[in-house]
């Protein structure tokens, strides 16, 4: 530790990320990216900014982006706000949203960067532990809170909440900001953004990584009434104005104009998802039931740590959580039908 840091330095536990491994030839697992390219019509997209432009700064409000969120979700301008991936999204959402006088609430099992922004912010939380099932139960939410947030489906679980039991939510906390998290909606689930037109309280968090296959251009939103989104602007505006590059911005505007292509993607992960919780299923793996583009699963005969340090030698990286209540799963993203055969082969190996 260095003399020299300022005070909240010393008290931060940074978020660890999936690693990214430098090995050739692994069937990388572990991070939740999508196994399929972007839209063609991205990439056609991208080599039309890569010109002299390049030398001015970018649009700090990314307009064109705005209108194609805003036109694909039936909603305005102003009810949508961008940033360089959803984690800064989310950070902005912490600072200008979710620091009130009452804790924060979120689950015990759920996205590891939440207490990491409650320790960068100085934000007094409070989580809420799932069921048995590793559900969340939005009933455990009907408390005293200055704020809630939590992901739809919920991570590392997969687990998901029907968008009834969501505005149930909304009715019974009418005056308490709401934060959902939707990474990984588009794999199964029913977005929340529908509810935002008779709900103030209510912001939805949306990010372009997975399901539009462009986590390496970093690349969030949020949905909400105007008054939230001002908020988030303001917050934006005093850290950094020019959050997205040209790049970004139009990369991600044309994807939300090739729709066919972003729902066959999804369908085809969503397939691949199903065959793998039947085969893991036969090998003795017990599957929570998922509705992203991962599985959480655990052997009651092997322990977790150790298998995923054996699939690691065959080639195969998933992600291991030590936590308390998890250390026992494995969150396993879902590949190519070819990638996921890999592991299953790499399973059958480890477990004979």
């Amino acid at each position: 530790m260095s003399r020299f840091w300022s005070p909240v330095v010393h008290t931060l536990t940074p978020y660890v990320p999936g690693e990214q491994p430098k090995l050739q030839k692994i069937v990388k697992l572990n991070t939740n990216e999508n196994p399929y390219g972007p839209s063609p019509k991205v990439i056609a997209a991208l080599h039309d900014v890569a010109g002299d432009a390049l030398r001015l700064y970018p649009d700090p409000n990314a307009d064109q982006l705005k209108d194609a969120i805003a036109a694909y979700h039936d909603v305005k301008r102003e009810n949508v706000f961008v940033g360089n991936g959803s984690d800064e999204v989310l950070a902005h959402v912490f600072c200008g949203l979710l620091k009130h006088d009452k804790p924060l609430l979120f689950p015990d099992i759920s996205y590891s960067f939440y207490p990491v922004y409650c320790g960068l912010y100085q934000i007094d939380y409070r989580t809420v532990k799932l069921n048995n099932a590793f559900e969340i139960d939005l009933a455990d939410y009907e408390q005293d809170a200055g704020a809630i947030i939590f992901p739809n489906p919920n991570a590392p679980t997969g687990h998901l909440l029907p968008l009834a039991a969501i505005e149930k939510l909304l009715v019974r906390q009418p005056d308490v900001v709401i934060v959902i998290d939707e990474a990984y909606i588009d794999f199964g689930g029913e977005s929340a953004i529908k509810l935002v037109d008779r709900y103030p309280n209510l912001l939805v968090v949306q990010t372009l990584s997975k399901s539009r296959s462009l986590a390496g251009l970093r690349i969030g939103f949020a949905i909400g009434q105007p008054q939230l989104i001002e908020g988030l602007e303001r917050v934006k505006n005093s850290f950094n104005s020019y959050p997205l590059d040209r790049f970004a911005i139009a990369g991600a505007a044309a994807s939300f104009g090739d729709d066919e292509y972003f729902r066959a993607m999804c369908t085809k992960v969503i397939a691949s998802r199903e065959r793998l919780v039947t085969a893991m299923a036969q090998l003795g793996f017990e599957v929570i039931p998922s509705a992203a583009n991962f599985i959480f699963a655990h052997h009651p005969e092997h322990d977790a740590g150790q298998l995923a340090a054996a699939l690691r030698e065959h080639g195969v990286i998933v992600r291991h959580f030590k936590a308390a209540r998890i250390d026992q799963h494995l969150r396993i993203s879902i590949g190519t039908d070819a990638e996921c055969d890999a592991l299953l082969a790499a399973l059958h190996a480890v477990l004979r």
